[in-house]
């Protein structure tokens, strides 16, 4: 059986995915999905992925599937667990010796997002989170997942991420066409610079999970068949 090990982002925590993985559950799969010690001023990157290979503990046969601030994650539970694949959604990417504090300035994130904005006549997007990560989300779910979040340390935000190259396993990359965080543009060269590989697309936005589960889901199992052959 597989289990999908779903890893959220900064300021939020395991709920985020409950809409994908009761999807997951119901094919037939497994699903660990855990909160990260976001919230706790002595926990790093090293403390975070600890986390999650608690959570995986003796399971197998894991695609292990991390989220926007997941993507500094993931990679270190690449390196200590067998993974057989790693799908980033909507993720940052790591560079070797990155603090994730200085992923912004070094992948010129601040002009791509200004130009998005301006595009979409969004130009103080930044001071409502629900326009700028939850567009499509229900409006009564979209205000549960603000009621949600939780704090985030800084901690992490300035060591600096300790792979020396990318880890041995099959990655993909699924950006979502409509996220205003993350804009599309953006991801699709980041991803090409960092990664050497063209992502993959969903529609939604940055909160996918929330307002697409059943498509991301398919999305999911149609890496795994195509694994598979």
């Amino acid at each position: 059986m597989t289990t999908y090990v779903l890893i959220h982002g900064a300021a939020d925590g395991a709920w985020y995915w409950h809409l994908l993985a009761a999807e997951l559950r119901e094919r037939g799969h497994g699903v660990v999905a855990m909160d990260l010690p976001s919230d706790d001023d002595s926990a790093g990157l090293s403390e975070y992925a600890d986390t999650v290979v608690d959570a995986i503990g003796d399971r197998t046969d894991l695609v292990v599937v991390p989220q926007s601030f997941g993507g500094f994650t993931a990679p270190l539970v690449c390196e200590r667990v067998p993974v057989d694949l790693l799908v980033m959604l909507a993720a940052m990417i790591p560079s070797p010796g990155e603090p994730p504090g200085e992923w912004w300035d070094n992948t010129g994130y601040g002009e791509a997002a200004r130009s998005q904005a301006e595009r979409d006549g969004r130009a103080d997007a930044e001071n409502d989170p629900i326009a700028l990560f939850l567009h499509d989300v229900p409006t009564e779910l979209a205000t549960e997942a603000l009621q949600k979040g939780r704090d985030q340390s800084a901690t992490p935000m300035g060591e600096p991420w300790p792979l020396e190259e990318w880890p041995v396993v099959p990655t993909k990359f699924l950006l979502c066409r409509d996220d205003r965080f993350f804009p599309a543009d953006f991801m699709r060269r980041v991803v090409r610079e960092r990664l050497g590989i063209a992502p993959d697309e969903i529609g939604g936005s940055h909160c996918v999970a929330l307002s697409r589960p059943k498509e991301l889901a398919d999305r999911l199992e149609g890496y795994l068949d195509s694994m598979r052959g």
